[in-house]
This record gives structure tokens, sequence and C-alpha cells, in this order.
């Protein structure tokens, strides 16, 4: 069977059409929406051959043995956040599904391939994102955390977990999908705006941003807004706003695409006739580089103890969530920009701000890379993401021939 990447654009909007509605996709993990994408899935690719299996965390795989039980991975997700776009994450495992049909086609590959549609990558539920390529990595170290999250209506992530055959505690015993893993590749859209600026469909990813994720509390004295003096107040939602304005700084001066993002502010008592007592402030930063992202938290810690001396008030970090920056595999760079250059003429190398799967399975010591597809307009996470179809089409073509190259140098002993 020959590569068909128009299929591939069929087969997504086949999915939009069944997952969505006129506000986004609705593909949510852990609900009845997203086990209909992986029903779904289950159906396009059994004309493969592959061998279905669902892991402790949920991950959905699908193998294709080969002459080796040595495998090369091809991972992304199928959830979506509320009012999601119709590419993020589907198009990594929609495409995969070609290039494993086309493969199966040609006969037993020399090496094992290996189609992995990762549970709960985007965390929008119950905001823990990673959940099931965490697991499979070895990486995942906060259930007593994880046991105590909740989605809006109060049901606890290990009761959603159980509804779906996920035991939370068992979790981990999926890193034993890892050990024949000797190659892992991830197609993505891009989600921002570089692409399309160069005015190039597809760009090599170099690693994924760090992240350093707080929630910084700011406490002062609730008084009545109309009898407290200007120069009297201790008002806790001033020293949230000039860090707010203070980290773009941070981030301009630090360079290299650093960014510094203050998410969300909630005060208390949140009345319009009182001073704020107390405001909550999330903050979020990221680097590709270790040491830059660490001065920049050393920067905003600094800052805000100057801010809290300025307004009477206190402060207090809380440390949310933490990944490092990951570099990908110096050779899967290359054969991804020779893939990408044979079907489009030209290349990018640019970083990932956004987090993916790939980032966890890299740090369990597979060999990752990445490709990025063009974002119209940069955007992401909402019902206007979009990509030209014939740069997905392109995207599938590169897929196919990194993945080419790839079982090539797994089957002579390259991987890990």
């Amino acid at each position: 069977m020959a590569l068909d990447p128009s299929r591939t654009v069929a087969e997504l909007k086949d999915l939009r059409e069944l997952t969505g509605d006129e506000n986004g996709a609705q593909r949510l993990a852990w609900t009845e929406t997203w086990e209909q994408a992986r029903g779904w899935l289950r159906e396009l690719v059994a004309d493969t051959g592959a061998k279905e299996s669902i892991d402790a965390a949920g991950n959905q795989w699908f193998t294709l043995p080969g002459a080796s039980k040595r495998a090369v991975l091809i991972g992304g997700h199928i959830d979506s956040v509320p009012n999601g776009g119709w590419l993020d994450g589907a198009l990594n495992v929609v495409a995969g599904v070609e290039v494993l049909r086309r493969i199966a086609s040609d006969g037993k590959p020399p090496v094992t391939l290996r189609l992995v549609n990762w549970a709960d990558e985007e965390g929008a539920r119950f905001g823990r994102s990673l959940f099931g390529s965490s697991a499979a990595a070895g990486s995942m170290s906060d259930q007593d955390e994880l046991r105590a999250l909740t989605d809006r209506e109060g049901l606890a992530l290990p009761d959603a977990l159980v509804a779906h055959g996920v035991d939370l505690d068992k979790a981990l015993d999926a890193r034993k999908e890892l050990e024949s893993a000797a190659a892992y590749l991830e197609l993505h859209i891009e989600q921002g705006p570089v692409l399309e600026s160069l005015g190039l469909p597809l760009g090599v990813v170099q690693g994924t941003f760090g992240v350093e994720r707080h929630r910084i509390t700011w406490r002062g004295q609730a008084a009545h807004a109309g009898s407290t003096p200007m120069d009297k107040r201790r008002d806790a939602l001033a020293g949230a706003a000039k860090l707010a304005l203070e980290i773009r700084e941070i981030a301009r001066r630090t360079g290299g695409g650093a960014v510094c993002t203050s998410g969300g502010v909630v005060c208390h008592p949140g009345i319009v006739t009182s001073v704020v007592e107390t405001a909550e402030q999330l903050l979020d930063q990221r680097d590709l580089n270790a040491h830059r992202l660490a001065m920049m938290l050393a920067e905003a810690k600094a800052a805000s103890e100057r801010f809290a001396g300025e307004e009477s008030i206190d402060v207090e970090w809380e440390k949310i969530w933490s990944i490092e920056p990951i570099l990908f595999d110096d050779t899967l760079l290359g054969l991804c920009e020779e893939s990408i250059r044979e079907v489009v003429g030209m290349s990018h190398r640019l970083p990932s701000g956004p987090l993916h799967d790939a980032a966890e399975v890299a740090r369990a010591g597979v060999p990752t890379v990445m490709m990025f597809v063009q974002s119209l307009r940069g955007l992401s996470h909402t019902k206007l993401e979009d990509t030209r179809e014939d740069h997905l089409e392109q995207s599938v073509a590169a897929l196919d021939r990194l993945t080419s190259k790839t079982v090539d140098w797994v089957a002579e002993g390259g991987g890990r």
C-alpha cells in the first residue's frame, strides 16, 4: 500500500466531526468522548495487523512485530483541551497510522514498529500534564499529589482513572513498555508563529523548554475601599501586579526565547469595596537553557521580596511543578532535517515552548526527535487552530521518510 497523506487529512476531519462541536474538539482525557476517539483509532489501525494493548497507565499501544524486538516508536495523543483544535495531538497519531499502513504493506520490517497514543497529555481536566508518558518514563513521582487532584465537579483523579481501567498505584508498571524502545519520533503542529513567519512548512525541534511553575501567595490586610488612604493600604494585589509586569522584563533581559507568564491571580475577599487581603498568583517560566531558567526564577523571587517590602505585605512561594530542559538526539535531529529537506527543500531548527510527551520519553533515555508543521497564525488550544492541508500532507510524507531512516539506523545498531 502506497503512502497516502491525503487520507490522513480526511481521517482528521472525520475525527473532528465525531468528537467535536461548534466550539471545537471535546476529547478531554478520562471521558466518554475520549474513549470514543480511542475506539475510532482502534478501528483505523485494524487493517495494518498491528496488535493493540493498553498499559497500566492507560496508554494505547499498537505493535507491528519486526525481525528484531528493538522498536521504533511513533507517538502522540488524541486527548484535547476543552474547545480545542482539530490537529493538536490528533495529527501525531493519525499520521502515525498512515506510516504504519505503508510499512505493514511492505512486509515484515527489520525492527518492530509501535504506535502509541499517550493518555492525558493535556492535563486539562485535573491539571496534571503528560500523565501517561511520565508513567511510562518512570518520572511520575508525585503519586500523593495526584491522589488529591479533583476536577471542577469534585471528582477525584483516582476515581476517574478507575472508571477507565487504570489503578493509579499501578500506573508506573507502564515503564516496561519502553524497555525495547530504540528510538522515538513525534510529529506535532508548531502551536506558534515561527515557521509561518519564515515561510516554511516544516521544522526540526531541537528540544523542549524546561519549566518552573509556582503559586505565589501575597498577604496584605482587607480594609474598606472608601475609608482607607492610599498610603495606609496593605494591598496584596499591588504586589502581584508589580510582579506580573516585572517578569516580562525578566524574560526580555534573559533573551534566547525565554518566556514568563502570570497565568492567573485570584483575589480575596474579591469585592469592589475592599482592599485585597490575599492574592494567589500563578507563574510559569520556560527556557531551553537550564542555567537561564534558574536565573529567571531567582530574579522573580528577589523581585517579589522587593515588592512585598514596598507594599508592606508578605509573600510566599509554593512550587507546583517543574521539568528540566530536554535536548533531542543529535543523530535523529540530522535524520529529521534530511527528511524535511527531501520533501519541501528547506528546514529550520527551533525549540518547543509547549510541553510534549516526547520530553518524557527522552528523559527515560530513549533517543528522541520531534518534527513541527506550521500553524496558521500560531494559534492552538482553540477552534481557530489550523494548518494548510498541503502542509499537513507534507508532514505525513516527511514523517514517513524519517521513520524509514530511523528503522534503518536502528537495524544497523543505532539507537538505544
